[in-house]
């Protein structure tokens, strides 16, 4: 068909061919969502499923659709599976690093949150981290609370009068003594308010 066409209309039959077959790649795709969203939704109902494990098949199967179909793409456009490969398997890589690497960081981010929200203890309270059932542990008043570290004035042993910061995860694997603010402190001073 490409030689009854004048020449200047020769040049653009490969991109419409291109164009075309991503549409209908992006049209099968849609199409298999929405069949796939259908027959989930009956499933459900047939079997009743939980709304949450529906809504994570359904995640899940969108995303293995759309994954084909940028692959099936990216094939249309002539880029080599090596390179999709090479680029995945770079990119989750990289993503793997950085998750590990953030994961103390987050995890105590996290446990601020949990801090704040459970209150095992305050500002001002004396708190002691227990190692185990035989052994003392961390000891002190607790003086400030931030993303990373709870920083305690440490009361008793060897380092009395210093400052600890604990990360905020620890408080989570381990058992914890607690006195609040007011019991901590001396009769001489709780009466000067």
């Amino acid at each position: 068909m490409k030689h009854y066409l004048p020449i200047s209309l020769q040049q653009w039959i490969d991109p419409i061919n291109i164009g075309l077959g991503i549409l209908l790649i992006l049209v099968v795709a849609w199409l298999l969502r929405l069949l796939t969203r259908r027959l989930l939704a009956r499933v459900g109902k047939h079997y009743t499923l939980p709304a949450q494990i529906e809504m994570a098949i359904r995640r899940l199967s969108n995303f293995i659709i759309g994954a084909v179909a940028l692959v099936a793409i990216l094939q249309r456009l002539n880029v080599q599976a090596s390179v999709l490969w090479t680029a995945f398997t770079g990119f989750a890589a990289v993503g793997a690093v950085a998750f590990f690497a953030a994961w103390s960081v987050l995890s105590n981010i996290f446990c601020t949150f949990l801090i704040f929200t459970t209150r095992p203890f305050r500002l001002g309270d004396q708190i002691e981290l227990l190692e185990n059932g035989e052994k003392p542990g961390l000891k002190g008043v607790v003086t400030d609370i931030n993303l990373i570290y709870t920083t305690l004035h440490e009361v008793g042993g060897p380092s009395e009068g210093t400052l600890m910061q604990i990360p905020n995860s620890l408080f989570f694997q381990r058992g914890l003594r607690r006195w609040r603010g007011s019991d901590t402190l001396p009769t001489t001073v709780q009466g000067d308010g």
